[in-house]
């Protein structure tokens, strides 16, 4: 499905990205570990298009993703949906507002709108809170709400950078069972993050970054880093 081809991607004269190869298949979940600047954000950017590779390429079913025009851009980022640690909800709109948003700003029917969110809630386990506003939900709410946005165009690959890093030890581990529950429907689930407990416990192949290179790549991996 994915596939990065000794990708290098240089800001100025620094590497943040330095000659990095791995696939990734269709349906499987990935924990994308490192300290901080190893390189994973910069590896997402990648991925979503809001970064081109300074050298290499990366492929989805062989098509390499940067030659893709920039009017198809929005379509090609429906594929993949991408959850972060802040939220980013619309702070006047309710949940079910702020899942609807993307949809509508589309241009989808009404009718398919209100099935496809009320579907996505119902998965996220926030069908009662449809009607709330951000304000009002806890943190792992928040972060459901979030996943539920990301998941409303049945992307066949979802990024979650950091989901946990803002929650505490109970609702991150809920929001883990969440994306596992997500993996196990078809989707593949990419999952970069520090938390070596939630890695550890998830227990499925692990991408080690280290200083923008590829340092190991293991099929069920533990967070270790040299």
């Amino acid at each position: 499905m994915i596939k990065f081809h000794r990708v290098t991607k240089h800001y100025g004269t620094a590497k943040a990205l330095d000659n990095v190869s791995f696939e990734i298949a269709p349906r499987e979940f990935i924990s994308l570990v490192g300290s901080s600047g190893a390189g994973k954000s910069t590896l997402i950017k990648l991925l979503t298009c809001e970064e081109y590779p300074t050298f290499g390429k990366i492929t989805i079913d062989d098509r390499d993703i940067h030659l893709i025009k920039k009017t198809y851009i929005p379509y090609y980022r429906r594929q993949i949906g991408v959850v972060y640690q802040d939220f980013k909800l619309l702070p006047n709109k309710t949940v079910y507002e702020n899942v609807a948003f993307a949809m509508e700003v589309s241009g989808a029917p009404s009718k398919t709108i209100q099935e496809k969110v009320i579907e996505i809630l119902g998965l996220v386990g926030l069908k009662a809170k449809m009607n709330n506003f951000p304000h009002e939900l806890s943190g792992g709410e928040a972060q459901r709400v979030a996943i539920a946005r990301a998941l409303v165009f049945n992307p066949r690959l979802l990024i979650a950078d950091e989901p946990t890093g803002n929650l505490d030890p109970k609702n991150a581990w809920d929001i883990t069972q969440l994306l596992l529950k997500i993996n196990k429907l078809g989707t593949t689930v990419m999952l970069a993050t520090h938390n070596r407990e939630i890695v550890d416990a998830i227990g499925r192949r692990v991408i080690l970054l280290k200083d923008g290179q590829l340092i190991s790549d293991k099929r069920r991996g533990k967070y270790r880093v040299s």
